[in-house]
């Protein structure tokens, strides 16, 4: 087992212990200047707007906020818990939720009444990765 599943939550976390857990739980996330990040790409403004309420309503939920970069086809969420000065399972855990909210695909579950976004220059939506 891990070291990084035995913190508090609001534990900081060592540099080595945030790389080591987002490889495992959230490869696409990497660690800079003491926040773990994401960028998601998407298809323009509409979409960049759709990522920035859907990070803001999750953000919100959690009582747990990260920083936002939005530009005309991204954004860029920065996770850090301020009160802990680091990393922390808070942060893990919202990336987590953000991640799966964001990137879900419903055309690709087998079984789902849902087709999801069509592949259509007209309907582009997420850039997934």
């Amino acid at each position: 087992m891990s070291q990084w599943r035995n913190k508090q939550i609001d534990e900081a976390y060592s540099e080595d212990e945030i790389k080591q857990r987002l490889e495992e739980e959230l490869p696409n996330w990497y660690l800079e200047n003491g926040w773990i990040r994401r960028k998601y790409k998407t298809s323009g403004w509409k979409s960049t707007l759709m990522v920035v309420n859907t990070v803001g309503h999750l953000a919100e939920a959690a009582f747990h906020h990260p920083d936002l970069s939005a530009s005309y086809a991204f954004v860029i969420v920065k996770l850090m818990t301020h009160s802990s000065k680091g990393v922390t399972a808070k942060d893990f855990e919202l990336a987590r939720k953000i991640e799966e909210v964001v990137m879900w695909q419903p055309g690709l579950v087998e079984g789902s009444a849902l087709e999801g976004t069509p592949d259509d220059p007209r309907f582009k939506y997420i850039k997934y990765d």
